[in-house]
């Protein structure tokens, strides 16, 4: 429990120094940028002024602007997302994107003044100045870092399925290169271990902890960020167990280049210094829709909630006196990498309806749903207080139902891939709900689950559009469970 503890606190405390250096660097080059472009326009005499415009306050405001502009484009995500080719790539974009803006801003608040010849034409150099600025200083970040996991501060902890020379290989080309950041703590058989448990192996000290029958309990005890596969060919059959146990943990998943054929469509090629592995499962949607997504998920529940708060009031005014019991019902789900969160409803149930019956799902004219309950369903108005769940962080508009643990455990035995459904936020909607009814029996689920999987596969801004407007006609139709 103790070393299970110490990792979190230390995998935390990487990414939250490193997230608070970036921030503290890119403000430093931020506001050395614009100083020099204020003393070029302002001191250097090439223009005059009938009064020195303010410095420290629009300086303030660029910084949060870049802060902003940054953070949309996915340039605070953790360094090993992406080389530092991408980044300075990203980097010149969003800054390229960001500076035209300012252009514009700039040339109509010049409009009105009149300005000098040429004073326009320094955005230019002030983009240059930003650019160079801040990509001399996160080069310079992640060549400490490079520094540091060279003696294994930072490295992310790492198991590599496989005990073949295949996996050995892989063994050799991590041990080689540190500055990958990958700290092997042990080797994971695909299958049963072979020759009963005592059996004491390792190969250059690193040994092998377990079986892929119990990988998901070893990405716990060890606190696994990474998970390398090396198969041999004749070991391919076991790869969809294995992606299926690190489905619902926050855990990148390589592999072997020659194994993808079996996971075509789901993966996305990277290296090791030229060595070719497939990055599984990787991120569907870029940084920026990501963060477009958020917002919209942020604007409209606030939206709905703060607008609608009489109508609210009186839906739960109506539920109290329909029936004993409260008016908001909240029951335990299983989110985003497999984390519990409370999920909000107004109550459609009568109370403790699963008392006797234990955790079932909901069914045609079901006997505990009240006759205030059978209005709100049909209407999707049981659904609105989960727009809190949204603003909170734990849903979001968009996504896979969120399910109940029991459940989950319970239907992933049966369904393979079924946890791949944990590798986003739970949605209030999703493709499956406008696409098949609410789910009364496991062919209702297995036919729901094609439709999660071809939405996480295919996640877009949109996507998200498409989904929204089919729920807002279902709901204007009157579709719902009665």
């Amino acid at each position: 429990m103790f070393s299970q503890h110490y990792f979190d606190r230390a995998t935390l405390m990487s990414r939250r120094t490193e997230r608070i250096l970036l921030f503290l660097l890119d403000l430093l080059m931020i506001c050395l940028a614009y100083l020099v472009y204020y003393m070029m326009r302002v001191r250097s005499g090439w223009y005059r002024y009938p009064i020195e415009p303010e410095l420290y306050l629009p300086m303030l405001a660029i910084y949060v602007y870049w802060l902003l502009l940054f953070s949309f484009f996915g340039l605070y995500r953790s360094w090993y997302a992406q080389s530092r080719l991408d980044e300075i790539i990203t980097l010149f974009r969003t800054t390229a994107a960001g500076v035209l803006v300012l252009f514009f801003v700039i040339f109509i608040d010049d409009e009105s003044a009149n300005p000098q010849a040429g004073i326009r034409t320094l955005i230019a150099g002030y983009w240059f100045l930003l650019f160079a600025f801040v990509s001399l200083g996160r080069l310079a970040l992640r060549a400490a870092q490079k520094q540091l996991l060279q003696v294994g501060i930072g490295a992310r902890n790492t198991l590599i399925v496989g005990w073949s020379v295949k996996a050995r290989e892989l063994c050799d080309m991590v041990l080689k290169y540190p500055a990958l950041g990958y700290k092997v703590i042990g080797f994971v058989e695909a299958g049963k271990i072979k020759g009963g448990k005592r059996r004491r192996l390792e190969y250059k000290a690193i040994p092998l902890v377990g079986s892929s029958d119990n990988l998901s309990t070893l990405i716990e005890q060890y606190d696994v960020r990474e998970v390398l596969v090396g198969l041999d060919s004749y070991e391919h059959d076991k790869l969809i167990h294995i992606i299926n146990e690190c489905n619902g943990y926050e855990v990148g998943l390589k592999m072997m280049a020659d194994l993808y054929d079996i996971v075509s469509g789901q993966a996305r090629i990277s290296s090791i210094y030229g060595a070719p592995l497939i990055e599984v499962t990787p991120e569907i949607m870029k940084p920026w829709e990501e963060s477009l997504k958020r917002i919209v998920d942020v604007i409209v529940s606030m939206l709905i909630l703060v607008v609608g708060v009489p109508f609210w009031l009186i839906v739960a005014a109506i539920i109290k006196i329909n029936s004993a019991g409260p008016a908001l019902y909240r029951q335990d789900r299983v989110g985003k990498n497999g984390k519990n969160f409370k999920i909000y409803k107004f109550r459609s149930m009568v109370t403790d309806a699963e008392t006797k019956s234990g955790p079932v799902w909901a069914a045609k004219r079901d006997p505990r749903v009240t006759s205030v309950g059978k209005i709100i369903r049909r209407l999707h108005i049981d659904e609105v207080p989960q727009f809190i769940n949204v603003l909170r962080g734990d849903m979001s508009l968009v996504g896979p139902r969120p399910e109940r643990a029991f459940f989950v455990e319970k239907l992933a035995a049966e369904l393979p891939l079924y946890k791949r459904r944990l590798k986003v936020r739970p949605g209030i909607t999703g493709w499956a709900q406008v696409k098949h009814k609410y789910d009364e029996s496991i062919e209702d689920v297995k036919v729901k689950l094609k439709y999660d999987l071809f939405y996480i596969e295919n996640m877009s801004w949109r996507m998200d559009l498409k989904i929204l407007f089919n729920t807002f006609y279902v709901m204007l139709m009157g579709k719902g469970h009665t």
